[in-house]
Order: C-alpha cells, then structure tokens, then sequence
C-alpha cells in the first residue's frame, strides 16, 4: 500500500509540472530566438502566436501578433500549433483524472478498483499527450536548425540567426515528462490493479465458501425438523 501511494504521488507531481510545461511553452513568445545580431542592441524572440522585441538597455518590449488562425501561415507553425493544443488539453486532462484517482482523494472511497482504472486512464492520457508535445517541439527545432543550416551553408549571414529557445526546450521536457509520469502509471498501476483483484477475488469466494456450507448445514438439519413437525401433526390429527 505504501508503495502505491508513492507512485501515485511521484506520477501525480510530474503530471503537475508536465502539463504545467506544455501549456507555458504553448504560449509563451520565445520558440526561436536571435542567435547572431551585430548591433547587440536588441533580443528578438519569436513564437507560435507572436513576435517581441526586447531592448536590453531600457528592458521595453514590443511584440507583434501574427495574423488571424484563418490567415496563410507556414505549414510548420500550423501544426506545431495544432500538437500542442492537442498535449496540452490530453495532460490537463490526464492529471485532473489522476487527482481523483489518488487514495488521499475523497472521491469513490469504497471503490478501489475503480479508482485504479481512473489512474490506469489517466496514465494512458499523458502518454498519448506526450507524443504530439515532443512531436512539435522536436519538429520545429529541427525546422530551425535546418533553416539556419542551410543559410550557412550558402554563406548567406542577414544579421540575425535564430535557434530554438527557451519555449521549445520547456515543450521538449513537458513532454518527456507525460512519457514518464504515464509509464509510472499505466505500468505499476496495472500491477496493483491485478493484486487488488486477485485479494477481492479471494474474499469472494472465501464467502461463497462460507455461505455454501451454511446452506448445507441448515439442509442437513432441515428434513429432520421437518420430518419431527409432520410425526406431531399426524399424532395431534389421529387425536
């Protein structure tokens, strides 16, 4: 029991900080950011929904919205928009399921194995949210990495490189995050499940058992309280 508890808790806080990531990475500005700038005089992080500036001298911020969700985009931030969307609403759900599958919740208390399948679901959930979350954010560093590969290569040097920043690593640990916290789930949970049955299994048929022999002992005595109620009512009847 104790280990149990362990592993739903230990599963429970890298769910928290897993969904936690990939939603802060979604929305946060700082997907690529300027590797080369001459001038040194301003950092440029751009994002999956908008584009700042940041002076370092004075610290003033000023970013650009890219058009609306119906405009021509690039293929690679439409999707990369769409998977993490997706990984972040699978590890939202996952750990709001994994809160009321812990023992410490009161939530379905005479129910064990109910609440086991809740964390087995759960379980299930972050694995499949961590796979368009690593996904996208794999997906747009190596887009990155080959965009400025490539201007390398040609010699072509426009002042302003970018590599894949801060978000993107954020989004790369959320997700191997959901990949551990649902393994720990779905993987020693289900051993747990398959113990707890196999201990309601046993009681069930200990009182089976026990009421099966209850039967046969009031059978055995039945006929003859029977057979001595039906002599008295015959000699009470000859009378």
């Amino acid at each position: 029991a104790g280990m149990k508890f362990f592993l739903q808790y230990v599963g429970c806080i890298f769910a928290f900080f897993s969904a936690g990531f990939l939603i802060t990475s979604t929305w946060t500005d700082c997907w690529m950011v300027n590797a080369d700038d001459s001038l040194e005089v301003s950092t440029k992080c751009r994002g999956l929904w908008w584009e700042c500036v940041t002076n370092v001298f004075d610290g003033i911020q000023t970013c650009d919205e890219y058009d609306s969700i119906y405009a021509e985009h690039p293929v690679k931030l439409v999707l990369t928009r769409a998977m993490m969307i997706t990984a972040d609403i699978l590890s939202g759900f996952g750990f709001l399921f994994l809160v009321l599958g812990l023992d410490c919740v009161k939530f379905l208390p005479d129910e064990p194995l109910i609440k086991l399948r809740i964390c087995l679901v759960s379980g299930v959930m972050l694995l499949i949210a961590g796979l368009p979350g690593i996904t996208g954010s794999v997906w747009y560093a190596v887009d990155v990495y080959v965009e400025r590969s490539s201007l390398l290569f040609h010699n072509v040097f426009l002042g302003i490189q970018y590599k894949f920043g801060w978000s993107c690593w954020l989004g790369m640990a959320g997700s191997l995050g959901c990949f551990l916290s649902g393994s720990l789930l779905t993987c020693c949970m289900y051993l747990f499940r398959e113990t707890s049955s196999g201990r309601l299994h046993s009681a069930y048929s200990l009182r089976k058992g026990y009421s099966s022999a209850a039967t046969v002992v009031t059978n055995v005595h039945l006929p003859s309280s029977q057979t001595a109620t039906s002599k008295m009512y015959a000699v009470d009847t000859r009378v």
